[in-house]
């Protein structure tokens, strides 16, 4: 790369030591912008949520910290007097862009407040996860539209989420891109053995459920299907994994009213990084039956691990799935979520999904999607 070319880029948002699929995700994004050449700085909270607003065990994790990560720990989410410094603070490093991290209402002044006071020849960019909340307050869309208007533009992690900012900001510029794989996760190991390390049955067909718990993903309607035909008669083990957002009787009540529990498999402890490779390797298929949703690291992680996927029939998670032809699609009934499943343990089936991951790591890498930024960045 050539000096002229070389950018230096400011990241904010939730880093390292704060645990997530954001937080991940922006590690990996510094990562490779620092890989392609460019100065790379990520400014992350000092405090991120107040305790009584996070309903988890921890916001930290206990990972170490990723390699060739210059991070900051800066930001106060709920501190006015923060916010300006700040903006002074990267007014002070004169970077050429600044992309805020965008998943909550919650973040809005925030942001608000630290873009108004950068000054007007740095391009602000928003990363946006979530643009409609899963769950919905009555002053969403005004905190939103709040911080829209400090953006000089936005990008996405799917086509989906653009959609839904280009019906509220027709006149600001985005780019419509993609969850990409990650890089640096541990290489996937034999089925048998990740088995054995977690205790799980090696005879059985094994579903699994990952990530943090809430009303939105559908958990529910996944444990219901287990007491549908045909899996309701089947040996089929169904693995829940990660925290939950809910009181976890909310679902230990319905798989014993539903007398799945020799069935189901609980385990509600937010997973490590080294701890999710081991039931990835471990499932059979991996289960989003998400009532909404705009996109899933989930699936990425699946992707690089190369397990096939059923998921709802929602635009955020089926089209990778239609285009990639990494699994299936399902209606969001128990009903239909049992058959579905049914069809695709098969083993002919389960094998057939193989190839086409080989294929979609090329298309959804890091290298590509943080190209494809610096170009539509660029051109602002």
């Amino acid at each position: 790369m050539r000096m002229k070319d070389k950018k230096k880029v400011l990241l904010l948002g939730p880093a390292h030591p704060f645990r997530g699929g954001i937080a991940n995700t922006q590690n990996y994004l510094a990562q490779n912008l620092d890989a392609l050449g460019h100065e790379v700085t990520l400014f992350t909270f000092t405090i991120q949520y107040p305790r009584l607003l996070f309903p988890g065990k921890t916001q930290f994790t206990e990972d170490k910290a990723p390699d060739q990560l210059n991070s900051k720990r800066k930001i106060h989410s709920f501190n006015p007097f923060n916010w300006y410094k700040v903006a002074r603070s990267i007014n002070q490093i004169k970077p050429d862009y600044v992309i805020f991290r965008y998943w909550t209402p919650f973040l809005s002044p925030c942001w608000y407040g630290i873009a108004r006071g950068i000054n007007k020849t740095i391009k602000k960019i928003g990363l946006v996860d979530n643009w409609i909340p899963h769950e919905t307050k009555f002053c969403d869309k005004t905190l939103t539209q709040l911080f829209s208007s400090q953006m000089d533009g936005f990008t996405t992690l799917s086509a989906a989420i653009g959609d839904q900012i280009s019906y509220d900001n027709p006149h600001l510029p985005i780019l419509k891109g993609f969850h990409p794989i990650a890089d640096n996760l541990p290489h996937a190991i034999e089925q048998k053995k990740a088995r054995k390390v977690l205790g799980w049955p090696q005879d059985k067909k094994i579903i699994l459920f990952f990530g943090l718990i809430r009303k939105y993903k559908g958990l529910d309607l996944l444990i219901e299907a287990f007491s549908k035909a045909p899996l309701n008669h089947s040996n089929v083990i169904l693995a829940i994994v990660g925290e939950s957002y809910e009181p976890q009787e909310k679902y230990t009540e319905l798989i014993r009213k539903l007398k799945l529990n020799e069935r189901v498999i609980c385990d509600f402890n937010y997973a490590s990084t080294q701890k999710a490779s081991q039931v990835f390797c471990s499932a059979d298929v991996i289960a989003q039956t998400y009532i909404s949703s705009s996109q899933s690291g989930v699936t990425s992680y699946a992707y690089h691990f190369k397990t096939p996927l059923l998921v709802s029939d929602l635009p955020g998670l089926s089209t990778p799935i239609l285009e990639d032809q990494t699994g299936m699609i399902t209606e969001i009934k128990p009903e239909k979520i049992a058959e579905n499943l049914q069809k695709m343990l098969h083993d002919n089936v389960l094998s057939n999904f193989q190839p086409a991951f080989e294929k979609a790591r090329k298309k959804y890498s890091w290298k590509l999607f943080g190209q494809s930024l610096m170009t539509f960045m660029d051109q602002l």
